[in-house]
């Protein structure tokens, strides 16, 4: 992708003041572009799981109707005939799963979509989503492809320094073999939805295409695990081949190896670099230490995983708090300074959390990973953020020569 210097805010739909698309969406656009962004980042659209994560949806290519701002639309019976000629490889598994409505709903959607997309393109905002590379069990896609997963064993992550006993996600497993021998369709029909619905997208887990961590499914954690080899750049190779552009970005965080830098780096992708990972005082070589960022890549402040940047820096240890007061020098607003300090960045885009713009505190943290319940539900207030805020953050943009045109 040819990105230029820019930056942008992320917020997920969900946390918008009604939660909803419609006139908060688009206020939303308008504010970023009064704040001088270009992009506006997104998590996963699908209906999310009864924790409210949308990282373990009923659907890899749904999207929610909890989303729509008129659910009660009108569909001509064309409509839902277009669409479903158009969506053809997914819409009748999602009709079978979800039931009396589904499609309309579907329609709706894009509706409603296509009319925020047009319009933040006519306010040069792009939109940003997240591909989960797993899908949840139980899914639509899960039962309508079983040929596709393998059995006896589910996702999760190698223990490491922050998990004595790694992750169990419980995600189903991809049978790579039975992908390759139909061509790598279902990923081809993913990355061509999420290119209808998207400027660019993250593709989460990308360290997964090269190994991926198995766990057998009767395992009480995530330390009986074992690394398996993934395909590669044969789904990327395929799905190019078809739609001619791989408008990605790599989520390469975790353990990553060489082949993981070879395979992005051969794919022409831009990786991740998060700020809040750079203050390690056991890894003073590391990526993410802003001396050490990439122009191809992606500058986050921090992620939806992370705390708020005021919230880190309130409960960082001392060693950590050492470092970060030794970037940022003395200051009064320590998140703001590290908000500055991320548009620094020689990263052709620096991302922040919207909660960062507000200088919140943990209170409004998204997700706190390996806790099952209370994450997800941040909300903006009505009229939270300003035009105090968008000219601030327009200013910072400005002096970091990342202002939109």
């Amino acid at each position: 992708m040819n990105l230029h210097r820019s930056s942008g805010v992320q917020l997920h739909p969900t946390s918008l003041p009604s939660g909803r698309l419609g006139d908060d969406a688009h206020e939303f656009v308008d504010w970023l572009a009064s704040a001088g962004q270009s992009w506006w980042q997104m998590l996963p659209l699908g209906p999310p799981d009864e924790h409210r994560s949308p990282y373990k949806s009923a659907s890899a290519f749904a999207a929610w109707p909890g989303l729509l701002a008129d659910p009660d639309a009108r569909v001509e019976p064309s409509e839902e005939r277009a669409f479903r000629e158009r969506e053809a490889f997914w819409i009748d598994d999602w009709a079978s799963f979800a039931g009396e409505g589904a499609i309309a709903d579907q329609v709706r959607f894009d509706r409603e979509w296509r009319e925020l997309r047009a319009y933040a393109a006519t306010r040069g905002v792009k939109l940003i989503g997240d591909i989960p590379i797993y899908v949840a069990p139980g899914s639509s896609d899960h039962v309508s492809h079983p040929e596709l997963f393998r059995s006896g064993e589910v996702a999760g992550a190698p223990p490491d320094a922050y998990s004595d006993d790694g992750q169990l996600w419980g995600n189903p497993i991809y049978d790579w073999p039975a992908l390759r021998r139909r061509r790598y369709r279902w990923w081809i029909e993913r990355f061509r939805r999420n290119m209808e619905l998207f400027d660019v997208a993250r593709i989460d887990h990308f360290r997964g295409f090269v190994a991926y961590w198995a766990v057998p499914e009767e395992a009480a954690t995530a330390r009986d695990g074992t690394w398996k080899r993934g395909p590669g750049a044969a789904p990327f190779a395929a799905a190019l081949r078809e739609l001619g552009s791989l408008p990605f970005i790599a989520e390469d965080l975790g353990v990553i190896t060489p082949p993981v830098d070879r395979l992005r780096d051969a794919l022409g992708l831009p990786g991740m670099v998060v700020l809040q990972f750079g203050f390690d005082p056991d890894d003073p070589d590391g990526p993410h230490r802003i001396e050490n960022h990439a122009e191809d890549r992606i500058a986050y402040s921090g992620t939806h995983d992370s705390d708020t940047l005021r919230g880190w820096y309130e409960t960082a240890a001392a060693p950590v708090r050492a470092q970060i007061d030794a970037a940022i020098g003395e200051t009064d607003e320590p998140s703001w300074s590290l908000i500055e300090l991320t548009f620094s960045s020689p990263a052709r885009v620096a991302m922040l959390q919207t909660q960062d713009v507000l200088g919140l505190g943990g209170e409004a943290r998204m997700n706190v990973p390996g806790r099952e319940g209370g994450n997800w539900g941040w909300q903006l207030e009505k009229g939270q953020l300003t035009k105090q805020h968008a000219k601030r953050l327009r200013a910072a943009t400005e002096a970091a020569a990342r202002i939109s045109a």
